[in-house]
């Protein structure tokens, strides 16, 4: 029997590139679900391909014109997430992939979890927000949590058992972006989309340039290996060959390494349960003999100061980090901002007195997190900044 999949966010690199795994052994999965936010022309395509009879378009004025373009083609075409409890009533998916980007991945995400036996998220933000949240679910509903982000692979990939209390200091890596060795005075938009390694979206290629992707990843870290913000440290490693580092309490030191392709986490959260073979290229000696791996420079990469704001306990000040660097970052892309003058307006309203008061409170449900996300963004704009 074919195993049930759904990506949503199948329009962008990590949907695309999960695609392309299925594609290659098409006989033994079927696709049910699939979304996007306005990249009709490969959804459609993708659908054709998979015979995928429902689509998600969260974008409106793009549904509508695709439902009425399309309304030939085999294919329901829905408008909200609202539509997952209507398409599934049981625990029918083999494997969920939530790749959307932002918080708003994380109400799908809550719905998925009791439809499905393994759910991979690549959604850094709906971690990051309400890890606590999708934790009660996953607990409840008994479905296995896979990361997907090649760091968060590789720390789950190292741990045995999920024996989190024998762990002593995890190390993440960082590429450094495009600006690890390089000026970053009169920065321009192209520059900082060019990332020296992976291919990704714009939004995510300027957090890894200012090296908030990292500050992310170590709050997601802390979240999902029930770990405190002391014990894990960013090393900047420019060839993105190491993953992840894991010094464990009897003195043990474990590293993952891998070629920087996001479809070898893709493939091995895939085939969790059987034996797969994935084509890639030999142990590379030149980058292992070569490793740079370094400290973070925090003068050249002020952000990662902002893990000193933060507590072990969740609390609704994640939202705050995450909403603010997105307010600037897009304005830093519709070319409102310099790169320097959007890194200093983060760090400042990341440390606005007024949002951190929220460091004392827990999200309580996801209409919390959504309420505050508006509240934020709606204060800056307010600010005039």
């Amino acid at each position: 029997m074919k195993k049930k999949i759904i990506i949503l966010g199948s329009t962008g690199s990590i949907g695309k590139n999960t695609i392309k795994i299925i594609q290659k052994d098409k006989k033994n999965f079927d696709i049910k679900l699939l979304s996007t936010n306005k990249n009709i022309s490969e959804i459609i395509k993708q659908a054709k391909k998979f015979k995928v009879k429902n689509v998600i378009i969260n974008d409106n004025r793009k549904f509508i014109e695709t439902k009425k373009k399309y309304k030939n083609l085999k294919i329901n075409f829905h408008n909200s997430f609202e539509i997952i409890d209507k398409l599934f009533k049981k625990k029918e998916i083999f494997y969920s992939m939530i790749s959307i980007i932002g918080i708003d991945g994380l109400n799908p995400s809550l719905k998925l979890i009791k439809y499905s036996k393994n759910i991979a998220i690549v959604n850094k933000e709906s971690i990051i927000c309400g890890w606590n949240l999708l934790k009660k679910k996953l607990d409840k509903f008994k479905t296995n949590f896979i990361p997907i982000d090649s760091e968060h692979f590789s720390i789950y990939s190292l741990i045995e058992k999920n024996n989190h209390d024998l762990i002593d200091k995890v190390f993440i890596t960082a590429s450094g972006g495009p600006f690890l060795n390089k000026s970053i005075n009169k920065i321009k938009k192209k520059d900082a989309l060019n990332h020296p390694n992976w291919k990704m979206g714009k939004k995510i290629s300027i957090d890894s340039s200012t090296l908030m992707n990292k500050v992310f990843e170590v709050i997601e870290a802390k979240k999902l290996f029930n770990l405190k913000y002391n014990n894990i440290l960013i090393l900047t490693h420019p060839k993105s060959y190491v993953h992840a580092i894991v010094k464990f309490k009897n003195a043990l030191i474990k590293i993952l390494i891998h070629e920087p392709d996001m479809k070898i986490p893709i493939s091995n959260s895939l085939y969790t349960s059987s034996k797969s073979r994935f084509f890639s290229k030999d142990l590379n000696l030149k980058n292992l003999n070569n490793l740079e791996l370094k400290k973070v420079n925090s003068k050249k990469f002020p952000l990662v100061k902002l893990l000193g704001n933060l507590s072990n306990k969740d609390s609704l000040y994640e939202t705050v980090i995450v909403t603010v660097n997105d307010f600037f970052v897009i304005k830093f892309l519709n070319n409102k901002i310099e790169y320097r003058e959007m890194i200093k307006l983060i760090y400042k309203y990341c440390n606005y007195r007024e949002f951190l008061k929220f460091k004392k409170i827990s999200p309580k449900n996801v209409k919390d997190i959504y309420r505050l996300r508006n509240y934020v963004s709606l204060k800056l704009t307010s600010l005039g900044v």
